[in-house]
């Protein structure tokens, strides 16, 4: 009879905690317990982004002639999809390492400059006070929404005039900054920068070189990193204007998958081969660095 009460006291802890776990759960008036439907929704988007990774893979395995007949030819990859790696590698159209090597610098050198310059230039649209810096900023906003086949023959001729047709500096050069990344940076830094950091620095004898290098660049290493990716990302896959001012014998992946195609035949196993060739570092770069971008972007939400 004696451990009743301690029973009962126990049982009413066991309440409590039980009930401050569920007070706990719920924040901002939802309920923070993953749903039924939550990993439902989940496991479609999972699908849909492997599905075509799957498909690809699929078809880089198969019979060009069981491809014509069916969708899909087969359920699961097989070892010929290794040979079709090989016949990617070892094409004679274009040197497949050269293509690589090509679009590993346009894609590393466009990132990085991107990332500087659109950082240099939020910082003083963010925080400098300048006479025409409002209309300026409008005028580059105003610039994506330009389309680009519109500056397809300008650009061009003035390639050609400095005799950069067939090199890569026609593709880094028009892509060292753009438009998207400034206002990309001037709305980050316009939050996650405050005024008074930047009044302490000069107060404290700072350049604003140094303001920028020191207290501003660090600032705005969320926006950053997600601008890298992006750009990385974008120059990686981008194939119109590389298709205008390269050649085949110096092309970027891209182009090196679209030389795979021959005149009267496509040989759709060799060219799915050859995609996920190129979508493989993607899939390494978002697998190694994915969680270090939830991270910025999550510490980006906090700082804005």
């Amino acid at each position: 009879m004696n451990s009743i009460p301690a029973i009962e006291q126990s049982a009413g802890r066991g309440a409590a905690r039980a009930a401050a776990r569920r007070t706990n759960r719920k924040v901002g008036g939802y309920d923070r317990r993953p749903h039924f439907l939550n990993y439902v929704l989940l496991g479609i988007v999972v699908l849909i982004g492997i599905l075509p990774i799957y498909y690809t893979l699929v078809i880089g395995s198969s019979d060009p002639v069981a491809i014509a007949q069916k969708a899909l030819p087969q359920v699961f990859p097989d070892a010929s999809l290794f040979d079709n790696f090989k016949r990617v590698i070892d094409a004679d159209a274009f040197s497949f390492w050269k293509a690589v090597w090509n679009s590993v610098v346009i894609a590393v050198v466009v990132s990085a400059s991107t990332v500087l310059f659109s950082t240099l230039a939020g910082f003083a649209f963010a925080k400098l006070r300048f006479p025409g810096r409002r209309g300026l900023l409008v005028f580059v906003i105003a610039t994506m929404a330009i389309p680009t086949q519109l500056g397809v023959v300008p650009m061009y001729i003035i390639m050609t005039k400095l005799g950069w047709i067939g090199h890569l500096q026609s593709i880094i050069v028009p892509a060292l900054v753009g438009a998207f990344g400034v206002f990309w940076m001037t709305q980050y830094l316009e939050e996650a920068l405050p005024y008074e950091l930047i009044e302490a620095a000069r107060v404290d004898g700072a350049s604003m070189f140094r303001t920028f290098w020191s207290i501003a660049l660090p600032a705005a290493r969320p926006a950053a990193a997600m601008l890298a990716l992006f750009t990385f990302v974008a120059q990686w896959v981008n194939f119109f204007w590389p298709s205008i001012v390269l050649n085949s014998q110096n092309p970027t992946l891209p182009l090196a998958i679209r030389l795979l195609q021959q005149n009267y035949f496509v040989d759709y196993s060799l060219i799915m081969a050859g995609v996920f060739l190129m979508t493989l570092p993607l899939l390494v770069l978002f697998a190694f660095a994915g969680r270090q971008l939830v991270a910025g972007i999550m510490a980006g939400a906090v700082k804005g």
